[in-house]
């Protein structure tokens, strides 16, 4: 591992105030290294959703800082909070939200379309994470023509097409059953070690958690390391 792609320095997040006030984070620290998969397993309502925003920067925090590759991001812009989330951060939800009138090829080219890649260039790029996911084969299917596990790695692919150093993921496997959870889960670590990307996963499942590099908890609002 060489640097911290993602941290998180005295993060606050709170909701509502005064006697409705409800802490989700209490001066919450964080660091997730290039190339180390992290998993967050905590109790529903204890904010996972919240962090995983927040390290996405779709949310901002009350106080403290959340660094993106090293950049601090308190003081950026929406439209630079915007622009930096776009091209380090992918995000994996628990369903695909895969185009249904796309095939999985133009699914995972069209991020680096918007981004400004060629259609050639995107089309070699989704090829390259197709196969490196081991849905290649299913390419040119639709959405509809692929089984919950090939959408969810299409899903991955999309995540990661245009290089991002950070890749957060709410439940990548919720939807699915054992087997075809661990083959994801897999799919999702291989990705991860091929890009050197940093990633945050949350998860209910303890068997795969068990899987990534270190498991952390949300406790009293800190993030603190999880025992399973």
């Amino acid at each position: 591992m060489s640097k911290p792609f993602l941290t998180l320095s005295g993060v606050h997040r709170h909701y509502g105030e005064g006697q409705t006030e409800v802490r989700v984070l209490d001066a919450a620290d964080l660091v997730v290294q290039s190339g180390e998969l992290v998993a967050l397993v905590a109790p529903s309502g204890a904010g996972k959703s919240t962090l995983l925003h927040l390290c996405g920067l779709l949310e901002s925090p009350q106080s403290g800082e959340v660094e993106i590759v090293g950049e601090p991001t308190s003081k950026l812009s929406d439209r630079g909070r915007t622009q930096l989330r776009r091209t380090t951060v992918g995000y994996v939800y628990q369903f695909h939200h895969l185009l249904p009138e796309f095939s999985a090829l133009e699914n995972v080219a069209m991020p680096q379309l918007i981004a400004g890649k060629t259609p050639a260039e995107g089309h070699a790029r989704a090829e390259e994470l197709l196969a490196l996911l081991d849905v290649g084969h299913r390419a040119h299917h639709r959405p509809a023509e692929l089984s919950g596990g090939e959408q969810q790695r299409v899903a991955i692919a999309r995540a990661a097409a245009n290089h991002p150093k950070v890749i957060l993921a709410d439940e990548p496997t919720g939807n699915l059953d054992p087997g075809t959870s661990d083959l994801v889960f897999e799919a999702l670590q291989n990705l991860i070690r091929a890009e050197g990307a940093a990633a945050l996963i949350a998860t209910h499942n303890h068997d795969l958690a068990r899987r990534a590099d270190r498991i952390v908890t949300i406790r009293d609002g800190k993030v603190i390391p999880h025992m399973v």
